[in-house]
C-alpha cells in the first residue's frame, strides 16, 4: 500500500506539487483581529500579507489537536501507513502533540503504522524533503526507505534567509530596539540561518545588492553542487528579488531545479514583508 505523506501548512510547497503528489497538509492556526484562520484554507498567504500592509500584526499558534487526530484516526481506519514530516520542534511544539495523539490513536488502532519526524527547519527546506518523499511514494518506494531518505536529507537542508526590515526582528527579540532603528537607518540587512531548529542571526550586511551577493557567498560555501538538486527560494511579498537571486543563482553555479514560492502564512507573520530565502542541501548536518 502506497504510504501516506503528511506535512503541515509551514512547508510552503506551491499547491500544484501539494495537488499532484497528493501530499495532505495540516494547517496552522493565523490570528488576526481576534479572528482565527486556518492557513490555506479560510486565509490565503497573499491575505496575510496584505493584512499586514494594512499594518495589522498577525500571530500564529500550532495545528489544532483535533484536525492532527482526525488526520491520523483517517488513516488508521484506512490501514494506511504514514509518514508526518513536522516543522521544527525547536520552533513549534507540532511535533511534540502529533507524537501525544499517534499514542492516543494506537491504543484505539494497534497497528497504526505512523513515523512522525521532526524536519528540524521550516519553508522550503522542509517543503523540498516532503516533495522528494511525496516522489518516492507515487513511485511505491517502502516507507522505511523513504523514512530512512528523510532522516538523512531534512537535517542537511540549508536555510539562509534575510529580512528588509529589522523592525520584525527587534518584535521577536532577536534584535534590540536601538539596534533596529540604527540598522534600517543605515540600510543594514540581516542574514540569518538555521541550526538544530532555531533561526539564528548569522551576519549583517550592508545594502540590499550586497546582501544578495553574500547570500550566493554562504550558498557556494555549503551547497551540493550537483546540478540535479532542488533549489528552494520563498520570498515574503517580493518575487521580483526572488527572480533576481534565481536568476543570479543560475549564472553562477548552472543550477537549474527550482521551487519559487512565498513564504508562507507562519513565517511570514515572523519575519515581515520583504524577506527572502535559499533552501538547499547541504553534505553535513546543519
Amino acid at each position: 500500500m502506497k504510504t501516506a505523506i503528511i506535512a503541515d501548512s509551514t512547508c510552503d510547497l506551491p499547491a500544484e506539487i501539494i495537488e499532484n503528489y497528493d501530499i495532505e497538509v495540516l494547517p496552522f492556526t493565523i490570528h488576526i483581529n481576534d479572528h482565527d484562520y486556518l492557513d490555506g484554507i479560510t486565509i490565503t498567504t497573499e491575505q496575510l500579507y496584505q493584512a499586514m500592509r494594512n499594518g495589522q500584526r498577525p500571530t500564529t499558534s500550532q495545528i489544532s489537536p483535533l484536525l492532527i487526530r482526525k488526520s491520523f484516526i483517517n488513516h488508521a481506519e484506512k490501514g494506511e501507513p504514514c509518514i508526518y514530516i513536522a516543522f521544527s520542534a525547536a520552533m513549534s511544539g507540532a511535533y511534540q502533540t502529533s507524537q501525544l495523539i499517534a499514542s492516543e490513536v494506537k491504543e484505539l488502532y494497534p497497528d497504526f503504522d505512523i513515523d512522525i519526524i521532526d524536519s528540524k527547519g521550516g519553508s522550503l527546506a522542509t517543503g523540498i524533503v516532503v516533495y522528494q518523499a511525496a516522489r518516492m511514494a507515487q513511485e511505491g518506494k517502502t516507507k522505511k526507505e523513504i523514512v530512512d531518505f528523510i532522516s538523512f536529507q531534512a537535517p542537511r537542508m540549508e536555510h539562509i534567509f534575510t529580512v528588509d526590515n529589522l523592525e520584525t526582528l527587534h518584535q521577536g527579540g532577536r534584535v534590540s530596539r536601538t539596534g533596529a532603528i540604527i540598522g534600517n537607518m543605515l540600510n543594514i540587512k540581516p542574514i540569518l540561518h538555521v541550526q538544530n531548529g532555531e533561526i539564528l542571526l548569522l551576519q549583517m550586511v550592508r545594502g540590499r545588492k550586497k546582501v544578495w551577493t553574500k547570500l550566493l557567498d554562504i550558498m557556494e560555501a555549503r551547497c551540493v553542487k550537483t546540478k540535479e538538486q532542488i533549489i528552494g527560494i520563498s520570498h515574503a511579498d517580493d518575487l521580483e528579488t526572488a527572480l533576481k537571486i534565481k536568476n543570479m543563482i543560475q549564472e553562477r553555479f548552472g543550477f537549474d531545479n527550482f521551487i519559487v514560492n512565498l513564504i508562507g502564512s507562519v513565517l511570514g507573520a515572523h519575519i515581515g514583508i520583504g524577506g527572502v530565502g535559499l533552501f538547499f542541501p547541504n553534505e553535513i548536518p546543519a
